[in-house]
């Protein structure tokens, strides 16, 4: 026992450095396990092994297990720089990888040190696998100019080891196409050719990709310069630049931005341009200019119909992607037949112990504590986890710049959600929305009549309530293919998202709906946009699917 307590604490000492150096061990360790198989497709195999695996294993699936060791060794020489990068995708792959050179050293020669190898490489990659977080596509894989020239160098190498190995061996033509179990030979030069197009492929891939500009993400001052002119916007929606997780365009006059991220192929804008609208043009060619320069697609995600010839000069195509809620606040009121239900609603909040306030932002900053235990409760309840992009999470530097809406009961805040309020009074909105499991029933009814009224009092003219998506859509036998594709699947998804019902709840409020679009190069580019902008707002192509 004495001595299993002390090997605990050396591990937990040793834990802090085993997840700092985790990526890069793991690069070097994959560099080594490709640069061992393919030394060990370049050589012969032993005999007496030889002997032992005859009758067993048949010659098609010796000659291909040959071929397949030496190209998991290609594959791990490249992924070893994702490993470095600690990209999710290079660690699933990378494992598949493994687990192929593992089969293919004991099926072409039962070379069980070198499978031994790779099994400690792998286990000691399942061992830290939440170190290989970052979620990127492999195929944006940038490797250094040193990484490339150690591949070219690894494979060199052993091309020459099996000329080496080989060199009594005289050449002949047929060498290729002799198939048999004692003839290392033939199969040494089959595995050295596909080595070498694997590799070739490779590094021609590197010099010809298009070189993407890193993305920079804003500092201090230009969040700074963004929250002043989100705060004259007319659309409160250039609030979410404050996230501090989008790259923000701004134009040369420096009164107007484009908040964007990039996702597969695509560079996603949120919204349309925020602030002065005279620079709108100059500033979306000039967005335009950069994903050109990145070889991506510009597509402008969640735009309004005012904008629209903007997009189109553009020579982008739009798709409707549903129709956002707004209230009338001057017109809003709770009296006559119409509001019963919803007047109802309101008042059962305060019989449910149920009271309204508005906190400042340095009152927010002062309950960040418990507005987390609420987000959290939230988060558990609905079994989902935070969402990005175009939307809001919880965040304690994002939240502390807003005023919040609370619902109190027993003392103590049951729900709440941030406000973005523009300068001008036009418009004011909500953002993040959670309850707790204390909330009495219909707390967001509750919630948002108080911000309704409030709004009114202090002289705005519009509540926005957000966006149904795939509400609007044309329903007839001439509409766009992309309405008729909407409808299905408004009609048929309810199962994975509640459409119809999130119409129904924010029609009750009496809101005008007006459209949003997405601009983009549209064709057969859609589908795969729709994917990169779904990846952006769930946080990755795995969470698309699999929530």
């Amino acid at each position: 026992m004495t001595r299993w307590r002390h090997l605990r604490r050396v591990a937990d000492a040793l834990r802090p450095w085993v997840e700092r150096f985790a990526p890069q061990v793991a690069g070097g360790g994959v560099f080594l396990a490709g640069v061992v198989l393919l030394l060990s497709g370049a050589t012969p195999e032993i005999d007496s092994r030889m002997e032992w695996l005859r009758g067993i294993v048949p010659d098609p699936v010796l000659e291909l297990s040959h071929l397949a060791g030496s190209a998991a060794g290609v594959g791990l020489l490249i992924l070893a720089r994702g490993l470095y990068q600690r990209l999710d995708g290079a660690w699933w792959t990378t494992m598949v990888l493994l687990a192929a050179g593992i089969a293919a050293s004991l099926l072409k020669g039962l070379d069980y040190e070198e499978a031994t190898l790779l099994s400690a490489v792998a286990l000691g990659l399942w061992l830290t696998r939440d170190r290989f977080y970052r979620r990127a596509s492999l195929l944006d894989l940038r490797s250094s100019r040193a990484w490339i020239v150690g591949v070219v160098l690894v494979v060199g190498t052993a091309v020459w080891v099996s000329i080496v190995s080989y060199r009594d061996v005289q050449y002949a033509h047929e060498l290729w196409w002799q198939f048999a179990f004692d003839d290392d030979a033939p199969r040494v030069m089959r595995a050295g050719l596909l080595t070498i197009l694997l590799a070739a492929g490779f590094v021609l891939w590197q010099l010809l990709s298009p070189r993407r500009e890193a993305p920079s993400l804003p500092d201090a001052a230009a969040l700074a310069r963004a929250d002043a002119i989100a705060m004259s916007s007319q659309d409160t929606l250039a609030y979410l630049a404050l996230l501090g997780d989008k790259q923000l365009l701004f134009a040369e006059a420096g009164d107007a931005f484009i908040m964007y991220q990039r996702s597969g192929r695509s560079m996603v804008a949120l919204g349309d341009p925020a602030g002065n609208p005279a620079r709108f043009e100059e500033l979306c060619w000039k967005f335009r200019e950069l994903c050109d320069r990145n070889s991506s697609w510009p597509v402008f995600y969640q735009v309004s119909s005012e904008r629209l010839p903007l997009y189109l000069d553009l020579g982008l195509e739009l798709a409707k992607l549903g129709e956002e809620a707004r209230v009338l606040l001057p017109e809003f009121s709770l009296e006559g037949s119409r509001r019963s239900s919803l007047r109802n609603e309101y008042r059962r909040g305060p019989k449910d112990g149920a009271s309204f306030a508005m906190l400042t932002p340095p009152e927010v900053t002062a309950q960040l504590g418990r507005l987390q235990e609420v987000s959290d409760q939230w988060l558990r309840s609905k079994a989902t986890a935070e969402k990005g992009f175009s939307v809001g999470r919880f965040d304690a530097d994002y939240l502390r710049r807003f005023p919040c809406g609370c619902v109190y009961r027993n003392g103590n805040i049951v729900a709440f959600t941030n406000l973005w309020l523009s300068r001008t009074r036009d418009e004011f909105s909500i953002d993040l929305m959670r309850y707790g499991d204390d909330a009495p029933r219909g707390v967001m009814d509750y919630l948002f009549v108080e911000l309704m009224l409030w709004g009114k009092r202090e002289g705005y003219r519009w509540f926005n309530l957000g966006m149904a998506p795939l509400a609007g859509l044309e329903n007839h036998p001439l509409a766009p293919f992309w309405h008729k594709l909407g409808r299905i699947v408004h009609r048929y998804g309810e199962t994975f998202y509640n459409f119809e019902g999130l119409r129904r709840y924010k029609e009750k409020f009496g809101p005008q709906w007006r459209p949003r679009y997405m601009a983009s190069p549209g064709g057969l580019v859609l589908p795969r946009v729709l994917l990169d902008t779904a990846a952006l707002i769930a946080g990755g192509v795995r969470e698309v699917v699999l929530k």
